[in-house]
C-alpha cells in the first residue's frame, strides 16, 4: 500500500471507530461484538426488490450471487428480481432511474457513478459504519468514492475488478525476458521484442469501461493528473506530455485494431493467441482454466499476472474498475433494501461470492483479505489487494459530480488514444482534454 492510501486507510478506520463509539445510528452501534453482529433492518410488509447489476464476466460470479439472493428470500420472504446489463448500459439506465424517480431499488454500477446524483440515493451511513467496524474497515478508495464529504455514505462498496497485466509466460521468455518488467523502460523494451517475435501486446483504446483504465496508469506513472488536490484541471502539463510521448513509442507495438477495442475485445484476442500481453481482470485466466476446448484449457498453465510497472513517478499507480452498490431514495422498501445489502455483505455470503467469482472481484473491506479464494490458486493473489492499492479515477482531486462526469466521458482514455495513435499531436490531445475536463470542473 502506498503512503497516501495507508494514511487514508488509517484515518478512515479511526473515523469509523470514533463514529461507532459515539453511537451513530442509535443503540445498534454498541461496541460489543455481539451487538455489532446483531444489526438487522426489518423489511417492510409485502416488500419486493428489484436489483440492476452489471453482467458477469465470470459465470461463477452470477451463480454465487443468485444463490445468495435465493438464501435471502428464503430467510426473509422478500422476493428479489435481478436484472443484468452490460457496464455501458447500467450507467445510463441508472441515471434515468435517478432522474425520473422510478426503476430498480438497488443498482450495482461502476467507479464514482454514485456522485452523479448523490441526492437521489438513500443514506446508508448506519449500514456502512456497521460493516466497516465489523470487517476491518473500508479501504481508502472506497471511502473516497462513496463518502465524498467524509461523513455521509451514499452507497456501499462491492469491490473492484483488477486491471492487472495478463501475459503468456512462454512468449515473454521467448522475447528474452525471464520475468515481467517492473519499470516502464523494461515494459517498452518487452513490447518491442514481442512485436519482433510476432506475438504483440494489445490494450483497449476505445471507450471501454474497464479495460481503458490502463490509460490512467500511463498518465499517473509519469506524474500526470487530471486534477490537483484543489480540483483544478491540470491535465495539460509537462508530466502528461511525457506520458503521451512514452505512449507514442509503445503504441506501434500493439496489434492493429486496439483503437476500437471495448471490454470484450482483448479477452478474445488473448484467448485466440493473437496477443501475448494485455490488461484485464482474472476473467481471461478463469475462462481458460474452465474452457471445454482442450487447447484453451492448456493455455491456462501459461497465463500469469503482474502489476503494471512503476514509472518515473517512482510509486505504484494502480487503476481498477470499482463497483458500488446504490439504494435509490425513491424505493418503497428502504429497510428491505438495506437488509438485502447487509445480508449479501456478511461473511457467510460474501466469502461464497468471492470464491464463486474465482477472484474476479477484490474485496472492499480489509477482513476479506483472508478469504480462501486468494490462496486457493497462487495466480489469484495478484488481484487480492486491488482495492487496497487503487487510486480513484478522479485522482488527485475530491470526488463528486465533476469526477464522475469526466470519467463517464472517457476524457483520459480519449486523450491517450488520440495522442499515441497520431490522430492528434500530444499537445493537441492534452489541450482538448483540458477543455473537456474544465466543462465538468467549473471554477
Amino acid at each position: 500500500m502506498n503512503e497516501f492510501n495507508r494514511r487514508k486507510f488509517l484515518e478512515g478506520s479511526a473515523g469509523m471507530a470514533a463514529a461507532a463509539s459515539l453511537g451513530v445510528g442509535g443503540a445498534m452501534f454498541a461496541t460489543s461484538a455481539n451487538a455489532q453482529s446483531a444489526l438487522t433492518f426489518k423489511p417492510e410488509k409485502g416488500a419486493k426488490l428489484r436489483v440492476l447489476r452489471w453482467s458477469r464476466f465470470v459465470q461463477g460470479d452470477i451463480d454465487a450471487y443468485m444463490a445468495n439472493v435465493k438464501a435471502f428470500t428464503e430467510k426473509t420472504g422478500v422476493e428479489v428480481r435481478v436484472d443484468n446489463e452490460g457496464w455501458e448500459d447500467v450507467r445510463p439506465k441508472a441515471a434515468v432511474a435517478a432522474n425520473t424517480g422510478a426503476g430498480p431499488d438497488i443498482i450495482l454500477s461502476t467507479n464514482d457513478d454514485a456522485n452523479l446524483y448523490p441526492d437521489k440515493l438513500l443514506d446508508v451511513t448506519d449500514l456502512a459504519e456497521y460493516l466497516g467496524k465489523k470487517y476491518g474497515g473500508w479501504y481508502p478508495a472506497v471511502q473516497q468514492y462513496l463518502r465524498p464529504d467524509g461523513k455521509k455514505w451514499i452507497g456501499l462498496g462491492l469491490g473492484a475488478a483488477g486491471s492487472m497485466i495478463v501475459y503468456r509466460k512462454s512468449m515473454v521468455e521467448a522475447a528474452g525476458f525471464k520475468e515481467f518488467p517492473k519499470d516502464t523502460a523494461g515494459f517498452l523494451a518487452l513490447h518491442k521484442a514481442l512485436k519482433d517475435k510476432g506475438t504483440p501486446g494489445g490494450y483497449a483504446l476505445g471507450n471501454a469501461t474497464g479495460d481503458s483504465l490502463w490509460t490512467n496508469w500511463l498518465m499517473w506513472s509519469h506524474g500526470g493528473q487530471l486534477v490537483d488536490k484543489s480540483n483544478k484541471v491540470v491535465i495539460n502539463s509537462p508530466e502528461t506530455l511525457k506520458a503521451l510521448e512514452y505512449g507514442k513509442q509503445l503504441y506501434p507495438n500493439f496489434i492493429p485494431g486496439t483503437l476500437s477495442w471495448l471490454d470484450p475485445n482483448n479477452n478474445k484476442a488473448f484467448l485466440d493467441g493473437q496477443i501475448a500481453v494485455t490488461n484485464n481482470g482474472i476473467s481471461i485466466y478463469y475462462a481458460a482454466k474452465n474452457s471445454q476446448d482442450p487447447k484453451i484449457k492448456e493455455m491456462a498453465a501459461d497465463i500469469f499476472h503482474a502489476p503494471f510497472p512503476i514509472g518515473p513517478v517512482g510509486v505504484p499507480t494502480e487503476s481498477h474498475l470499482f463497483f458500488n452498490q446504490m439504494v435509490m431514495k425513491y424505493t418503497k422498501y428502504p429497510n428491505a433494501a438495506k437488509e438485502f445489502l447487509r445480508f449479501m455483505m456478511e461473511r457467510e455470503q460474501f466469502d461464497k461470492w468471492l470464491i464463486g467469482g474465482g477472484g474476479y472481484v477484490a474485496q472492499p473491506l480489509a477482513a476479506y483479505e483472508s478469504c480462501p479464494i486468494w490462496t486457493s490458486d497462487p495466480k489469484h493473489m495478484a488481484y487480492r489487494d486491488c482495492v487496497k492499492n487503487m487510486r480513484p479515477t478522479g485522482y488527485a482531486g475530491k470526488l463528486g459530480y465533476a469526477s464522475a462526469g469526466a470519467g463517464a466521458d472517457f476524457i483520459v482514455a480519449n486523450m491517450v488514444a488520440e495522442a499515441i495513435s497520431g490522430s492528434k499531436t500530444p499537445q493537441e490531445a492534452m489541450e482538448r482534454a483540458q477543455k473537456r475536463a474544465e466543462r465538468y470542473y467549473k471554477v
